[in-house]
């Protein structure tokens, strides 16, 4: 086997306030050969997510990054080594491969992907970036003809993706980001009804010039201070559907929960459900169908954020929880070969 070492990065050790590129290490380590059922991986594409950061503070639905492991971390690679039936040399795969440049894994733990337009679709729209926003928006929040929907970390991954969906059901968006450069793109590239910048006044104040009418379905991402203020705009019997919080993942203070509850929900009637995307998983090949249609006729419109360089990933994370992207961010590892 000619690869026998890899390059990756670990978790040198677990950060007690906001996350820095000195909690991160990266070094070269021996790798073994693949086995009966295992694979060999070049990784091309690295997914950096906000909830990175999530899994350093504790068990979430899967187990806490510990400090001196490799990152974790989601990711796009092609099959160099195959010992295993399913798979062949030149596939591409998608799992949970972490921070680094090869990786051998069971075949059982990677799914083999299709190429369906640009290669970076696959983590965006066609990944589980589009496909948590659209499980979330439209199995849950379930946005009708003429209703209001908000959506927070709107200029992010999912939101951007959340929101534009809820536009091809004929909803009034709007959302919510954090400077008037991301609420201009919102509005002007992403065809967003509105858009508030919450760093400029409160949330609950201008959502009552943004949503005259009240909010129907809350997407939130955020949680904190942004799902307090939008709690009191909600009508009745309102959607709101917890996809993240990542207003207290990077943090060593997170903040109280939010005023109103339990009673607002009891007074209007509303409805609240926190999902995770594999909880969709038998539904995943009509999703990416319908994602790719959209896509295709320009309904939506992918925008991705791509950093250059394992070695940079940390920065990718700190920038990404810091507000710096717009869309999907990935790191390009490598070019697909063969």
């Amino acid at each position: 086997m000619a690869v026998t070492e890899t390059r990756e990065i670990t978790l040198s050790d677990s950060p007690s306030g906001k996350l820095q590129t000195q909690n991160f290490a990266l070094s070269t380590t021996p790798l073994a050969e693949p086995g009966d059922g295992e694979l060999l991986i070049r990784l091309l594409y690295i997914s950096i997510d906000a909830a990175n950061r999530a899994w350093m503070q504790g068990r979430t639905y899967r187990d806490q990054v510990l400090p001196g492991t490799k990152m974790a971390g989601g990711a796009l690679g092609q099959v160099v080594v195959s010992n295993h039936p399913g798979f062949k040399a030149g596939d591409l795969v998608e799992g949970d491969m972490g921070w680094c440049e090869h990786v051998v894994l069971p075949g059982d733990a990677v799914a083999k992907r299709t190429q369906r337009g640009p290669l970076t679709h696959l983590l965006s729209i066609l990944g589980i970036t589009g496909k948590t926003a659209y499980f979330g928006m439209l199995k849950i929040g379930a946005p009708k003809k003429g209703e209001t929907v908000v959506v927070s970390a709107a200029a992010g991954a999912v939101g951007s993706v959340a929101g534009q969906l809820a536009k091809t059901h004929g909803a009034r968006v709007v959302g919510i980001a954090g400077s008037d450069r991301k609420c201009q793109w919102l509005t002007d590239e992403l065809g967003f009804d509105a858009a508030i910048n919450y760093n400029k006044e409160p949330v609950v104040k201008a959502l009552k010039q943004a949503a005259p009418n009240g909010v129907d379905v809350f997407f939130d991402n955020v949680g904190g201070d942004i799902f307090e203020g939008v709690l009191f705009r909600m009508n009745m019997r309102g959607r709101i559907v917890c996809c993240g919080a990542v207003s207290q993942y990077d943090t060593e203070t997170p903040t109280h929960g939010p005023r109103g509850v339990p009673g607002l929900f009891v007074t209007k009637r509303l409805k609240i459900e926190g999902f995770i995307v594999s909880d969709f998983a038998d539904q995943f090949a009509q999703a990416e169908a319908e994602l790719a249609g959209f896509a295709a006729q320009g309904h939506i419109k992918v925008a991705e954020d791509i950093v250059e360089g394992l070695e940079n990933a940390p920065q990718a994370l700190v920038g990404l929880l810091g507000g710096e992207n717009l869309g999907k961010r990935l790191v390009h590892v490598a070019d697909p070969q063969g």
